[in-house]
């Protein structure tokens, strides 16, 4: 990894790559990681029986990827969204 990640930035991005709907760009723009950085951050932090079901599901989902969402304006906001800390970009 190139930065030095707090363990609230690693909680969030685990929490962000879970998430259906939030793509791996907006992980780029907030915390500067790349997919695979992203792969590699999970396989650390995780169980290894939780990454593997982590990749299962997100392999091949297209809301995880800016470029193969069938929509093209708007976005989904998630209920608990003003629940949600430390979120740079979450008042856009």
């Amino acid at each position: 990894m190139k930065k030095e990640l707090t363990d609230l930035d690693k909680d969030r991005i685990i929490e962000m790559a879970w998430e259906d709907r939030t793509t791996f760009d907006s992980i780029l723009l907030q915390f500067g990681l790349k997919e695979q950085e992203v792969i590699e951050l999970m396989r650390m932090e995780m169980k290894p029986s939780s990454f593997r079901m982590w990749r299962e599901r997100v392999q091949g989902r297209k809301t995880k990827h800016e470029k193969l969402r069938s929509f093209e304006k708007g976005r989904f906001k998630c209920s608990r969204q003003r629940q949600i800390n430390n979120n740079k970009i979450s008042k856009r």
